[in-house]
């Protein structure tokens, strides 16, 4: 098994899990180094972390989200079979970049007696409907839905 100390700079492909006996686990998505010049087909590299120190532990479990651009330091051991992923165990981590906002990719319908409004957690505006699928409008943010029902009806006159 081929093992080597290094560092690794890449972005954390999803959030980090708890392991077992006190560790955590992550994926750190690698660019090629030539990405700029490789072809644009070329590969990410995916490589398994896991640490067990307590502070890195922490920071992965409590502070790292999706998208943040981590340098891990550690020891990386080389895939005996081809086609698995390379694993790195950290003993140093240091934050690069964090991501602009957390990945929040929810969307939720909810009733609101004969209305029917999307909560999408992208968006502040949301969308109102009556329950059989007639456009009311579009509410500046979820405080506003109920504005906008007793406009459409008071235009309507009651019927949704």
């Amino acid at each position: 098994m081929d093992t080597k100390h290094c560092a690794v700079d890449g972005w954390v492909d999803a959030i980090p899990v708890p392991g077992p006996h006190g560790t955590a686990a992550f994926d750190l998505v690698v660019r090629p180094a030539d990405f700029d010049t490789a072809d644009e087909d070329a590969p990410d590299t995916v490589i398994t972390c896991t640490s067990s120190n307590p502070q890195i532990t922490h920071e992965l479990l409590t502070g790292i989200q999706p998208g943040d651009l981590l340098r891990a330091t550690g020891t990386l051991v080389q895939p005996s079979t081809l086609g698995e992923p390379a694993r790195l165990t950290v003993d140093a981590l240091q934050v690069l970049s964090t991501a602009l906002i957390p990945v929040l990719r929810d969307m939720v319908l909810d009733r609101y007696g004969d209305y029917v409004v999307i909560l999408d957690a992208d968006h502040d505006q949301v969308p109102v409907f009556t329950a059989n699928g007639t456009w009311v409008g579009l509410a500046d943010n979820p405080d506003a839905i109920t504005h906008l029902i007793d406009i459409h009806e008071r235009v309507t006159g009651g019927d949704a």
